[in-house]
């Protein structure tokens, strides 16, 4: 597959809105992403998601889940848990590779990956900040150890998980024995993993508590390559269909120095964020690195059995991976945009909205009654009251009804629906569009088949 050929040429730089001064400002102020205990000067490292964030990352995570498994008839789900058997980790090469270069400043005490500076001032050992000495480069595991029982002592360290992909080969044979399954197939799941990190930065992109959502795909070796490429193709398509501007996505392939000790080859979708160019997921081959060291490390048998051909080997798999947290600032940054609406004598009337996808905004439509007299609020109730059975619906009745549309934009809403005396006296309502901002008349009685069918048809445009 040429990969250039499938993609549109990507931008040099950021050139949209969205600075992370700007979303991180949104993000507090409408309740997406709150500093975790700010109260108490804040945690770095660690984030909370707010009534509106947490929404956004359902959503992503269940429409991921949506075309993960549900659309997939070889692909099925699993939730393993954050504590393993710490000798996972030894046969996943976690202890022994799960490192970062680490380097400190002797006179500032600032702290650096060795890889994230400068290479001049690491060869003259300078610090990027003050100038002073910089330390010996040193590896530092990312894993974060704790124990588990009464007694702290080398007996018992066990580790959060860093990945969710080792709870699935572990249970890789279970799945085949009880489920029936038989080659290629997919495993699926969404969890929480914990990084170590030296340093946190970007918001929510570089975290040390994170969500991944990851399927590993196990093929007999020999078809390997094929499904190496169609899941290339298949990834790339996931965010087209999603209205990911194109320009913003370009693929990047690792250089043999990039190469995790278990890849036989690897992409990653990169975006281009407000910060620069940065993964977005990975789709990368494993090889049967994992499972035979499973195999080796266990003492059990992990060969798969294939009955059709009368063979037994050990798969291949495939792998893709992307953060959920780092998918929500993605669907942010694409999303936000900033628009001039009209002009106000001497100043303008600018709009900050945000794009998002119908199926991923956290709330999907609002109702704003026009006054809160004259019985128009009650019947704004019964249409909120109908609707939030199928569609995440917000409630707003204070201010003008300019001021309303404004909310709602800088939340996301797609739609909004407004009630009016004709909606009294026609049984109608104003449906208006976040994107376009059109306004058009619709039967209360055919709300919510025609909301649907928007949502379905959902195109974005700008």
């Amino acid at each position: 597959m040429n990969l250039m050929a499938e993609q549109v040429e990507a931008l040099t730089e950021y050139k949209g809105p969205a600075t992370m001064e700007k979303l991180v400002s949104l993000a507090k102020r409408r309740g997406f992403v709150f500093q975790s205990s700010e109260i108490y000067g804040g945690q770095n490292g660690a984030w909370d998601y707010g009534p509106l964030g947490v929404e956004l990352k359902n959503r992503i995570a269940s429409n991921w889940w949506k075309e993960m498994t549900q659309l997939h008839d070889d692909i099925v789900g699993l939730d393993a848990a954050i504590l393993m058997h710490p000798r996972v980790w030894e046969a996943s090469g976690h202890v022994e590779n799960f490192t970062d270069p680490l380097v400190d400043c002797k006179k500032c005490h600032a702290r650096f990956r060795a890889d994230m500076i400068p290479p001049e001032n690491l060869a003259a050992k300078t610090c990027p900040d003050c100038g002073g000495e910089l330390t010996d480069t040193r590896k530092f595991n990312m894993m974060f150890k704790t124990h588990i029982g009464p007694v702290e002592d080398t007996s018992n360290t066990i580790y959060l998980r860093p990945e969710t992909a080792q709870g699935i080969y572990v249970n890789y044979r279970n799945i085949i024995q009880s489920n029936r399954m038989k080659l290629p197939f997919g495993i699926a799941q969404i969890g929480k993993a914990f990084r170590n990190e030296i340093v946190t930065r970007h918001f929510i992109f570089r975290t040390c508590e994170f969500e991944q959502m990851e399927m590993q795909f196990f093929v007999k070796p020999g078809a390997d390559i094929e499904w190496f490429d169609e899941w290339r193709k298949r990834r790339w398509a996931y965010y087209e269909r999603l209205g990911v501007k194109p320009e913003y996505l370009r693929w990047h392939q690792h250089g043999v120095d990039e190469l995790a000790h278990y890849a036989k080859d690897a992409y990653d979708i990169q975006y281009l964020y407000p910060m620069g160019w940065q993964e977005l997921e990975g789709v990368h081959h494993r090889s049967d690195y994992d499972l035979k060291r499973h195999a080796e490390y266990s003492g059990k048998d992990l060969q798969y059995i294939d009955q059709d051909n009368n063979e037994r080997y050990i798969p291949y798999i495939i792998e893709t991976s992307a953060g959920l947290t780092r998918t929500l600032l993605m669907v942010l940054c694409d999303a936000y945009d900033e628009e001039k609406v009209a002009d106000k004598g001497n100043s303008d009337d600018w709009r900050t909205v945000l794009r998002f996808h119908p199926k991923l905004a956290p709330i999907t439509l609002a109702v704003l009654p026009l006054m809160k007299k004259d019985g128009l609020a009650e019947l704004a109730q019964d249409i909120k009251n109908e609707l939030k059975e199928d569609f995440t619906v917000d409630y707003d009745q204070g201010g003008a009804i300019g001021r309303r549309y404004r909310r709602q934009d800088e939340a996301g809403t797609p739609f909004c629906v407004t009630v009016d005396y004709e909606s009294k006296e026609q049984r109608t309502v104003t449906l208006r569009f976040r994107d376009s901002m059109e306004q058009i008349r619709v039967p209360i009685a055919e709300l919510g088949e025609r909301i649907r069918k928007e949502i379905k048809q959902y195109k974005r445009t700008k």
